[in-house]
């Protein structure tokens, strides 16, 4: 696995308000045929639809299958599931076989996200860029911005040592993870979530200062107690990352002592009508 194939590649598009699950699979975007189809179509039954397009195809000795990957995307019940990918080329080609009016207005979008992909690949700083742009739309302060985008750098960081030190599957990226949250927080990040009454949200836009602090500290010592012990292996990865997450801990609980107050906190970013953060 490469740093562009890593889970946390796997996004949400948003076409005239129709959402369409992509990832980065081999440097490039890969969309979900199933939900461009749905799309195009207006279909109930969007998977049938493509099953149905699918076989015709094949009977027809049509190429236009070929284009098509299995790779693992989120499905509505939350669990990984593997479903029928293609790339922007690969798109265009099925978009072909579907009679829709949409089809002209698709093949346009598809083509500027590659476009953009493609920016992000050449400039990393575009990426960057857009997703600070995005969480100010959102309503974030400057400050929480800083630290939030410091903190995905410093996740990614610690990602690419996962990979090169043995963690290949989101299982195992999960697993790690929830070691380093639970001797950091008391919590694993579900755990966290189901306090914090998200769903399907990112847990880290939805921390505050202090938590989103301590989330970096938990994850720059456990990159580098791996590299100093040079740790190879999940198991031994996973002690890292207790380890790391302890020292985290610690300081967490010695900042709550002097405030004489939790840092786990049900607050989260979620908007009211008056658009103040919230606590549920």
């Amino acid at each position: 696995m490469d740093k562009s194939s890593k889970i946390s590649d796997s996004q949400i598009a948003v076409f005239k308000g129709r959402t369409i699950r992509k990832t980065i699979f081999q440097k490039e975007w890969w969309f979900s045929v199933v939900d461009i189809v749905g799309v195009l179509t207006d279909s109930v039954d969007a998977g049938a639809y493509w099953r149905k397009l699918k076989q015709r195809l094949q009977e027809e000795g049509s190429e236009v299958v070929t284009f098509c990957h299995g790779l693992k995307l989120e499905a509505p019940d939350g669990k990984m599931r593997e479903t029928d990918c293609a790339n922007t080329e690969g798109m265009f080609r099925i978009i072909q076989s579907i009679p829709s009016p949409k089809a002209e207005p698709m093949k346009r979008w598809l083509a500027k996200v590659g476009y953009e992909r493609i920016q992000e690949i050449e400039n990393p700083e575009l990426a960057t860029k857009r997703t600070r742009t995005l969480y100010k739309l959102k309503g974030y302060p400057d400050d929480w911005i800083e630290k939030r985008m410091r903190g995905i750098a410093v996740r990614e960081e610690l990602t690419d040592e996962w990979q090169k030190r043995g963690a290949r599957e989101k299982r195992d990226y999960k697993i790690l993870t929830a070691e380093i949250s639970r001797a950091t927080f008391g919590l694993a990040p579900d755990e966290y979530k189901k306090l914090k009454s998200l769903k399907k949200e990112n847990l880290r836009d939805h921390m505050d200062d202090f938590e989103l602090i301590l989330t970096m500290l938990g994850e720059r010592t456990t990159t580098e107690i791996h590299r100093t012990k040079d740790s190879k292996g999940v198991p031994r990865l996973k002690g890292d990352a207790r380890a790391g997450g302890q020292i985290a801990g610690t300081a967490r609980k010695q900042i709550e002592r002097k405030l004489g107050k939790s840092i786990v906190s049900k607050n989260n970013f979620l908007k009211n009508a008056g658009g103040k953060r919230i606590g549920k």
